[in-house]
């Protein structure tokens, strides 16, 4: 009888605000643009007294490449994003001699959330791709005339 295999499934899709302006640098072997940053996401429920509370996740996204360009270029502290990437671990040495372990999302692609005025004085909305697949590494806003919705998409091809 053959053996059953589990599927290999990796996929996130979440949806916050950054807590702080993403960092970006570049990799010491060859340059590779990187971006770090974290979102928060609220989570609303209702408690044992059937009150409304709130819980907050805070999650550390990396994007590598255009997708990290991209980033650096139109995202700062409280923009709102929905990322659909993977999770992946990465561990490392602290100075201290301790070994650190992060599970962070890899995006593969970024949706700038923020609405755009007329006049182009707000934040970009748009859809970003990671252009490179390689193993390195709810506020409701109501509509209103003077903004408008602009999608921007970089694809891998």
């Amino acid at each position: 009888m053959a053996e059953l295999k589990m599927p290999e499934i990796n996929s996130v899709i979440i949806a916050g605000n950054l807590t702080k302006d993403p960092v970006f640098r570049q990799t010491n072997s060859g340059g590779t643009p990187v971006v770090n940053f974290s979102i928060a996401c609220n989570r609303r429920f209702r408690d044992s007294n059937h009150q409304w509370q709130e819980d907050v996740c805070y999650v550390g996204i990396v994007a590598w490449n255009k997708l990290a360009e991209s980033c650096r270029d139109n995202l700062k502290k409280s923009s709102a994003v929905l990322i659909d990437g993977e999770l992946q671990s990465r561990t490392w040495k602290a100075q201290d001699g301790s070994t650190r372990t992060v599970v962070e999302i890899k995006g593969r692609r970024i949706q700038f959330l923020n609405k755009r005025q007329k006049n182009g004085d707000e934040d970009q909305e748009g859809f970003i791709e990671d252009d490179c697949h390689d193993t390195h590494h709810g506020e409701n806003h109501e509509e209103d005339p003077g903004h408008i919705y602009e999608y921007k998409y970089l694809s891998s091809d």
